[in-house]
């Protein structure tokens, strides 16, 4: 962090889950988690950071547990895709009311409600200063959000990849249930795949270690994190290669 707070990052892609938009409902959208949410953005976007956003589906609906409802796997991908263009426009219409220019880029073809996706549109859009919320997964099953983030990131040549979770980061153990489970404040590509770290699938993981696209998983829930990581400031968990800048 600089000492007039100006920002470490000029481009981020920011990854939300979309259970975290349900707040305490159990379902669907909670409009005052969404709120919330834009609030968040606009203050780091204030920093004069660029931002790109990519939000699950899971709150709506998970593809990938369709299973048990008799549902073929490509077709609930599919409506899992649809989920997070759902989500996409609630913080769409969130952050616009709070003044901030935003567009959505679908990866599929939907031009009544978003943009399609076009790598140089968005890099356009990113440039003027707009909010871009990249929906609908990669636009093909099988793919998660957490893929269609990296992706993107490395699409638009983002700085890095932040993930917004519901804990601090990385821990030794479930600090649930061991209370002497230490958090990882940083670590590398190598050994989250190696010890199979449930914090992205492994093919996001995989596709930010062949591009050298550093992650950072940090607690969502906690006000003002984002604008603390864009800053620099030692917070989350850093994924990263060892030559990479420390922090702080």
């Amino acid at each position: 962090m600089t000492e007039s707070g100006d920002p470490n990052f000029r481009r981020v892609l920011l990854k939300l889950s979309g259970e975290a938009l349900m707040g305490d409902q159990g379902y669907g959208i909670d409009h005052l988690v969404v709120r919330a949410v834009a609030d968040e953005i606009r203050d780091a976007h204030a920093l004069g950071t660029q931002l790109g956003v990519v939000i699950g589906g899971g709150n709506i609906f998970r593809g990938i547990r369709a299973g048990d409802l008799g549902i073929d796997r490509v077709t609930a991908d599919h409506i899992g895709m649809l989920a997070t263009v759902m989500n996409s426009l609630a913080l769409q219409d969130a952050l616009e009311k709070r003044g901030l220019d935003t567009r959505v880029l679908s990866a599929i073809p939907m031009d009544r409600v978003a943009e399609p996706f076009i790598r140089r549109r968005a890099v356009r859009h990113l440039a003027k200063g707009r909010v871009v919320i990249f929906a609908a997964g990669t636009g093909n099953p099988y793919f998660s959000t957490d893929t269609a983030a990296a992706l993107r990131a490395l699409e638009v040549s983002a700085d890095v990849l932040m993930k917004g979770t519901k804990v601090d980061g990385l821990y030794t153990a479930d600090p649930v249930s061991n209370p002497d489970a230490e958090i990882i404040r940083r670590t590398t590509f190598s050994d989250v795949l190696d010890q199979r770290l449930r914090v992205m699938d492994s093919a996001a993981v995989s596709h930010c270690m062949e591009n050298d696209m550093p992650i950072l998983i940090f607690n969502m829930q906690e006000s003002g994190n984002i604008v603390r990581a864009i800053r620099g400031e030692t917070i989350g968990s850093l994924i990263a290669d060892e030559s990479y800048p420390a922090r702080g």
